[in-house]
């Protein structure tokens, strides 16, 4: 049996194939040729990728709380995590008032 190569080779067209390949998609309405304004806001597939960028970067870190802290806020469902930051911001907000 022949290897068949991972990497297959590319033909190039001919500057004649090439014409008559850029005429035919000229000649098709449902085809025409990106205007520079399009390209202009086209942008690489791998931008697109993952998690949208936040605007608020907050930090990972690790801290110990006790049980019936996290069983309290593990308890009021899904987003205890942000309810749980809220609470803290709020304390901090209050605690630098004082100051």
């Amino acid at each position: 049996m022949s290897k068949v190569s991972k990497h297959p080779s590319i033909v190039m067209p001919t500057s004649q194939e090439d014409k008559a390949i850029t005429a035919a998609a000229k000649a098709d309405p449902d085809a025409q040729p990106l205007t520079p304004k399009q390209l202009k806001y086209m942008v690489p597939i791998r931008a697109l990728r993952g998690r949208p960028k936040s605007e608020s970067t907050k930090q990972l870190v690790s801290v110990r709380y006790s049980p019936e802290v996290l069983a309290y806020f593990k308890s009021t469902g899904e987003g205890w995590q942000s309810r749980m930051d809220g609470v803290l911001r709020d304390y901090v907000t209050r605690h630098s008032r004082r100051a």
